[in-house]
């Protein structure tokens, strides 16, 4: 009986696709592969990144409105902060904007006069690996300020005619860097503009915002004037930012005819009341064009002094309703009443006046920001800074009071 003989080959077939197998899998492994086909960094071999801040910790005070720069070579910027020390009080932190596909980052905000200010800057390798930046400087204190008052403040209600309004201190050489920093924003949306004006009374200057047209009724407004470290002029700089968010309410416009000598009341488009005036005389005309409400007072002392007026004169006056800063009121007379003056001859020093009766009735409604036009007067239209005339300006003639025109 023949002994049968073990078969080797199949053994050797084994081997080789084992070997086989074996080098496949020693090539789909093999150091700089990521498992998708790209080669990978070693950590070893990739540099930190480098920031660079400027302003730099070692460096002298920096001016407000100066710009700070963070660089990075040899990586991404992932994170750039720049806060104010808490000891800083009121000081304002900084924003900023990338460029470069984030190799660097540019301030776009000035900063808070005389504060502390720290930048945390973060950013990786190729690698992936993180490098932090710390650093620290100040901004130089301010010699002089220019102060601001803000109209109308936070949460008023207000009629259909107030402009957003910033009144400076002093008078402002820079009127764009001002108005650069300076937003509004509207619900509804709603068409406006900055201008710039002067009372030619008092010299203030302002920047106001109006609508093309009056406001509609309901309307929220926002204002957001990003104001310090700004510049005024001459080193003059404004020390902090201010806000405000008013509504708008009853779209009360009273029409005054001095010839036919009637000042009519509507309300959200519906006449509610006819009033017989007398307004100013020959010697002493009211303005004509379209005023806004100001203030409003249930006695106010008036004297001709006060505005100039030969015809010496020293009145109380009750429910006066505040019109221009100089001097032009809506008020009650009640001297007047047994004259036959209302509704039939101006004979007042400028101001429109009214009984007593219809005085109180108006005083009731008026509200600061409510329209008053007034026409067939003498006298010429009063001026846009001669409070809230802006109206008197068409929109494409108040535009171009702008600085940014």
């Amino acid at each position: 009986m023949r002994s049968i003989r073990p078969i080797r080959r199949p053994l050797r077939l084994l081997a080789a696709s084992s070997l086989a197998l074996a080098s496949l899998v020693a090539c789909q492994s093999s150091s700089g592969s990521d498992g998708k086909g790209g080669a990978s960094v070693d950590p070893a071999d990739a540099k930190p990144a480098r920031i660079t801040v400027t302003p730099g910790s070692d460096g002298p005070a920096v001016a407000p409105d100066g710009g700070i720069k963070v660089d990075v070579a040899g990586g991404t910027l992932t994170k750039v902060q720049v806060t104010p020390d808490p000891s800083s009080a009121d000081a304002v932190a900084v924003t900023g904007s990338w460029s470069d596909a984030k190799k660097s980052w540019r301030s776009t905000r000035t900063m808070t006069p005389g504060a502390s200010y720290a930048v945390l800057a973060t950013a990786t390798n190729a690698a992936g690996e993180v490098t932090t930046h710390r650093s620290a400087f100040r901004t130089r204190a301010a010699k002089v300020f220019n102060g601001v008052s803000v109209t109308p403040s936070n949460n008023k209600v207000v009629g259909a005619g107030q402009p957003v309004s910033i009144a400076f201190d002093h008078p402002v050489k820079d009127k764009a860097a001002v108005e650069r920093r300076l937003s509004v924003s509207t619900s509804p949306k709603t068409e406006g503009s900055w201008g710039w004006t002067r009372d030619p009374l008092t010299g203030v200057e302002r920047v106001d915002w109006r609508p093309e047209s009056y406001w509609a009724k309901g309307t929220k407004v926002t204002l957001r004037a990003k104001l310090s470290g700004v510049n005024t002029g001459e080193g003059r700089y404004l020390r902090r930012d201010v806000s405000s968010t008013f509504t708008v309410g009853t779209v009360r416009v009273a029409k005054a005819d001095l010839k036919q000598h009637t000042m009519t009341v509507y309300e959200d488009g519906k006449k509610v009341d006819t009033i017989p005036v007398s307004a100013g005389s020959t010697a002493y005309p009211t303005w004509n064009g379209t005023m806004v409400v100001l203030g409003k007072a249930p006695m106010v002392n008036m004297t001709s002094e006060s505005v100039n007026i030969a015809d010496p004169y020293n009145k109380d006056v009750p429910w006066a309703v505040h019109l221009t800063t100089s001097g032009t009121y809506a008020h009650a007379a009640p001297w007047n009443e047994g004259k036959g003056y209302f509704g039939r001859v101006n004979m007042s020093h400028g101001c429109i006046g009214m009984s007593e009766a219809d005085g109180k009735s108006f005083y009731d409604r008026a509200t600061p920001g409510d329209i008053i036009e007034v026409t067939g007067s003498t006298r010429e239209t009063v001026a846009t800074g001669n409070g809230y005339g802006d109206w008197n300006l068409s929109y494409e003639e108040w535009k171009k009071l702008s600085a940014l025109d």
